[in-house]
């Protein structure tokens, strides 16, 4: 969420950076998780469909308050083999849908609006009809998501530094909030005026639901009562200070986590336990930012062989690549991609892994690049096309 430091950040000329960093960084492995299971049961990998032949749609998010902003969400098509973009065209009029998420169906789009009264609306996707919007009891939303069961709407309030849960019915429309809870300590992080809710996703075996905080440099590990939608907290997992983490992707494996740290640009593995929750972060190693530009990492995306990381690095304005080693408990930096756009905000990789988008905030922007899946090498996919505030790209 970037209300608290957009106009800071306003100010930025715009910087491309051409070539790769030479070499590597040092890596950083990480201890196993503590009093693992000896024989762990198969850890469910989240579903990922193959790419159909023909277009395929491609959901888009923007602010709409903000000068040339978007009308709400928008929907293009994108050829999963040439990674062409195009009939880009209005779903639905929404107010600041900065992250979008859809149901495991594939039925529903769920986008927050991220307002100082924020919201979560539910789009189906069918006509773009807005079935229904739900306050998420707090301001500025900026993260979104859906319990694998499909019957929960986890989101994440920015501005109030709290995460709330919302049942989700069989035709996909919210209901009213079952749980809201407020990370009122640890105490702010350096330079941080309180908490900051920055994402809240299921764990990849289902059992626990974890919300990065920017503000309080923790991430937080709730077990979500399936039954009612309540939260108990079980653990938490604390960076160092200042470090402002803001997302968390998890590997494959369901046993590592990489942790995109927005505030000293840096990223960290971190060790997951299935059985408690427990999170255990790993020392911060290099974002791949160089040069005299500020650089918040944004967020991480793992191939779906678990092979491979990328990043979206704002400022540096690149996709950092990382081979996944030791069973997903190293991060080794190969290389940085410039994004021929500024300021890529969120990443996604196409079903099949085989495409990487990044959605290009100041530029307006969303870049398409094609993946080697035996190297991870990226190269671009024509030029960007332009998408108005471009916030959010979800391939389907």
């Amino acid at each position: 969420m970037d209300n608290a430091v957009r106009a800071a950040r306003d100010g930025w000329s715009r910087r491309r950076f051409v070539g790769a960093v030479a070499g590597t960084a040092a890596v950083v492995t990480v201890p196993a998780p503590a009093a693992p299971p000896p024989d762990p049961a198969p850890v469910p990998v989240p579903h990922r469909r193959k790419a159909a032949p023909g277009p395929r749609p491609l959901y888009l998010g923007t602010y709409t308050s903000v000068e040339g902003g978007g009308k709400g969400v928008s929907v293009a098509r994108y050829d999963p083999v040439s990674g062409a973009v195009t009939d880009v065209g209005p779903l639905a009029q929404i107010p600041d849908p900065s992250y979008l998420t859809v149901h495991p169906d594939g039925h529903t789009l769920y986008a927050v609006d991220e307002r100082e009264d924020g919201a979560v609306t539910a789009v189906r996707l069918a006509d773009g009809h807005v079935l229904g919007s739900r306050s998420t009891g707090g301001s500025g939303p900026c993260h979104l998501s859906v319990h694998p069961s499909g019957r929960w709407l986890l989101s994440a309030n920015y501005g109030s530094g709290s995460v709330a849960v919302h049942p989700v019915d069989a035709s996909g429309v919210p209901g009213e909030r079952t749980a809201l809870v407020a990370h009122s300590s640890p105490a702010p992080g350096p330079g941080q005026q309180g908490p900051h809710a920055h994402q809240f996703i299921t764990s990849p075996d289902g059992g626990h639901v974890l919300s990065v905080d920017l503000g309080t440099d923790t991430v937080y590990t709730y077990r979500l009562d399936t039954g009612n939608g309540t939260l108990t907290e079980v653990s938490r997992a604390h960076t160092r200070p200042g470090a402002g983490p803001r997302h968390l992707t998890f590997h494959p494996n369901g046993r590592y986590a990489y942790l995109a740290n927005e505030v000293d640009d840096t990223v960290a593995v971190c060790a997951y336990d299935p059985a408690t929750g427990r999170l255990t972060v790993g020392e911060p190693q290099s974002s791949g930012s160089t040069g005299d530009a500020t650089n918040y990492p944004a967020q991480f995306v793992v191939t779906p062989g678990g092979d491979f990381a990328f990043l979206a690095n704002r400022g540096h304005d690149s996709v950092a690549r990382y081979a996944v080693e030791e069973d997903g408990a190293r991060l080794r930096l190969l290389d940085t991609v410039p994004v021929d756009g500024d300021f890529p905000r969120q990443l996604a990789l196409a079903p099949d892994g085989r495409l990487l988008f990044t959605a290009n905030q100041r530029s307006g922007t969303v870049s398409v690049f094609h993946v080697d899946t035996g190297t991870g090498a990226l190269s671009r996919a024509g030029e960007p096309f332009a998408s108005p505030v471009a916030v959010c790209a979800v391939p389907l």
